[in-house]
């Protein structure tokens, strides 16, 4: 069975890797920035869309303060990923926020800051994946008609990628990633110089729309909140930040310097995209609603529920480019496509922390380990399975999923910059060197500004959200906090059974003596394997245990017993109610009454096939009665196994597969002697 689902794996992901080839594995700056930036690249798409919807909920005239809170939103970018190269610096292990507040801050804050994370990811890939199909449905209607079901597949695509191991798909995602970013930078520019050196006026297809504004005449506070929700979610440019500094790991040598030069490339990038399609999206009058059905106007009535509302983005490409032209559909299917791929960070990002979580035992160990192409693919499997069911239950709507988004990327970056601020005061108490001193507390500096800054919008997010969404994604942190706690209970409970003593104990002391019973159903080839197998024991006392169910049955075993002269004492139990497993139970553990300090041992013989369907007709009872046998104290199972010809006849056919090379299993020279390729700086 394993060699048949070998064959299409290998099609799927590709060979097994060595271990040893870990390092070929590693990423250069060229590959980790679209990596691990790609979710904070591509987020432009949608972060200026959220804040025009927020802000339209009081008319138009409520779009001049989108400047200053893109102004805002760049402050805490820029204070982040100065404060994130600090925290690539000090824990380069790729624990990031994990393991910076559980070495500062305590386990607990730790664990918090795990569950935060963990919950993002995962809204990272159902967010990108849900805005991907939107962008990609406005140019193709099926998409849109069935949204739910291309977001699945996409999902699944992208688990296929990285489970072929991260430099392979990074290389995939390169591309896109790049061609977005381009396409973004020409799309500002030439719209700077047709609006500035030509004085053409660009208009998106919605300027001459209307908005009907939800509240009129807003003031004073209620002014303030809607301000502050529009900045809240405008702060969505800011997720996946932190997948730099947890993926620290998969960067080339120097591994710190790498992981910060991606980070100011990032940030940088950025930066400037979010702003030149906020300035351009006012220049051009795009209009967003968030209910466009409703309270989107074209000459003086209501869209309807047909009217499909493009992106910021695409409606900007469209006024600066022309509907139609070549940059426009360039850069519209670079926008749908890397929003797919920004879910790519998630895919690094949680695997990795999974790993972690698992070494610390606050995941199950499967997390832990690698699979075929040094990917975690356990994590990557469990991830794409939580964003798939997240995308189901929201019916892949982006507008209700980001209502639920960046909560916890803030709640990671405030501990995480408060543990920083503690890492820097604990250094600086034994530190002499002057200039490591300076350096210090120029960097406590940086983090203490980050952290009451990031801790601020924090309380903005929790404010201006908790009503819209934000409370789901608080209860998935509890959940996963609640779920990990009880995982590592479990793992320090089972550790403290099991370590071994100091003094000598009942489990190191010799049993006094060992009582061997064979279990007999009917005298045959695998009854007599077990009984020889058992006097090869040798044992203090052996017995042929049997259970009378069929009393015609029980007679002529007896009868053959004797007519054999088999020399090993045969014990009928009597089963008024026809069990073989009570019985059996009950007998052994009398044994164990009557003699604490022994041991018994329960051979049981079994047949071995070579269908999968043949296991359903034998070895059901035998089953059983080593799954009960296993948490009885003191008894020792044995299974003596007797192959029958459909188990020779399945070994010879493993045997001719062995001759035959799935797809990509062949080595082709000595790993050793595989060229090297240049190290990346």
């Amino acid at each position: 069975m394993s060699k048949l689902t070998d064959v299409p794996k290998r099609i799927l992901i590709g060979r097994a890797l060595r271990s040893d080839r870990l390092a070929e594995t590693l990423l250069p700056k060229r590959i980790a920035l679209p990596v691990f930036a790609s979710d904070a690249l591509s987020s432009v798409a949608y972060a200026p869309g959220e804040v025009l919807l927020v802000l339209s909920v009081a008319g138009v005239s409520a779009y001049h303060f989108s400047p200053w809170i893109a102004l805002a939103v760049v402050v805490v970018m820029f204070t982040v990923v100065a404060s994130y190269r600090q925290n690539v610096h000090a824990y380069p292990s790729g624990g990031g926020d994990y393991e910076v507040a559980t070495t500062n801050l305590g386990p607990k804050a730790g664990l918090t800051v795990a569950s935060a994370l963990l919950v993002d990811y995962v809204l990272t890939v159902a967010v990108s994946i849900t805005s991907g199909i939107e962008n990609l449905g406005s140019a193709i209607p099926f998409v849109v008609q069935h949204k739910v079901l291309c977001a699945v597949a996409v999902i699944l695509l992208l688990t296929l990628m990285n489970l072929r191991g991260v430099k392979e798909s990074g290389s995939l995602f390169a591309i896109p990633t790049y061609v977005f970013v381009v396409g973004v930078f020409i799309m500002i520019a030439w719209g700077a110089f047709r609006g500035l050196v030509l004085g053409d006026v660009m208009r998106a297809p919605t300027a001459g729309f209307h908005i009907k504004a939800e509240q009129q005449g807003l003031a004073g506070f209620a002014l303030v909140f809607l301000l502050l929700r529009a900045f809240s979610s405008g702060c969505a440019a800011l997720t996946g930040v932190e997948a730099v500094s947890n993926g620290v790991p998969a960067f080339r040598k120097p591994k710190s310097k790498n992981a910060a030069t991606t980070l100011t490339m990032m940030g940088v990038l950025a930066i400037t995209m979010l702003v030149g399609i906020i300035v351009l999206a006012l220049t051009t009058q795009v209009r967003m609603a968030e209910n466009p059905a409703h309270n989107l106007l074209r000459g003086g009535v209501p869209v309807g529920s047909s009217y499909v509302q493009d992106p910021v983005i695409t409606q900007v490409a469209e006024a600066v480019f022309g509907n139609g032209s070549f940059f426009f559909v360039l850069l519209a299917a670079a926008t749908a496509l890397v929003l797919f791929l920004a879910a790519n960070t998630a895919y690094n990002g949680f695997p990795v922390l999974g790993s972690i979580l698992a070494q610390d035992r606050y995941l199950p160990r499967q997390l832990h380990t690698r699979g075929d192409r040094l990917a975690f693919s356990n994590g990557i499997v469990l991830l794409a399975g939580a964003a798939a069911l997240l995308v189901v239950i929201y019916g892949a709507d982006s507008t209700r999923l980001i209502q639920l988004y960046i909560v916890g990327v803030f709640v990671s970056f405030t501990l995480s910059q408060v543990g920083m601020v503690r890492h820097w005061n604990r250094h600086l108490k034994t530190e002499r060197d002057p200039a490591k001193r300076t350096h210090m507390h120029r960097s406590r500096a940086i983090n203490t500004f980050g952290g009451f800054l990031t801790g601020l919008v924090l309380v903005i997010v929790l404010v201006t959200k908790f009503t819209h969404g934000a409370w789901v994604a608080l209860l998935g942190m509890c959940i996963f906090f609640a779920t990990m706690t009880a995982i590592r209970r479990h793992y320090d409970r089972v550790s403290e059974e099991i370590a071994a003593p100091e003094t000598p104990t009942d489990d190191s002391v010799r049993p006094s003596r060992v009582h061997s019973i064979v279990l007999v159903s009917k005298i045959h080839r695998p009854t007599l394997r077990a009984l020889a197998y058992a006097k090869l024991m040798r044992s203090d006392t052996l017995e042929a245990l049997s259970v009378n169910v069929d009393p015609t049955e029980t007679k002529a075993l007896r009868a053959e017993w004797e007519r054999r002269d088999i020399q090993i004492p045969l014990k009928v139990l009597d089963s008024p109610y026809r069990e073989i497993t009570r019985p059996v139970i009950e007998y052994v553990k009398n044994l164990r009454r009557e003699s604490p300090r022994d041991a018994v041992s329960v051979i049981i013989p079994e047949y071995v096939v070579g269908h999968w369907y043949e296991h359903l007709l034998h070895n059901q009872s035998a089953l059983r009665l080593k799954g009960r046998l296993l948490f009885t104290p003191g008894i020792m199972v044995t299974s003596v196994p007797y192959q029958l010809e459909s188990s020779e006849a399945a070994k010879q056919r493993a045997r001719r597969r062995q001759d035959w090379n799935a797809p990509g299993a062949v080595r082709r020279g000595p790993v050793e002697k595989r060229p090297k390729e240049p190290s990346g700086k």
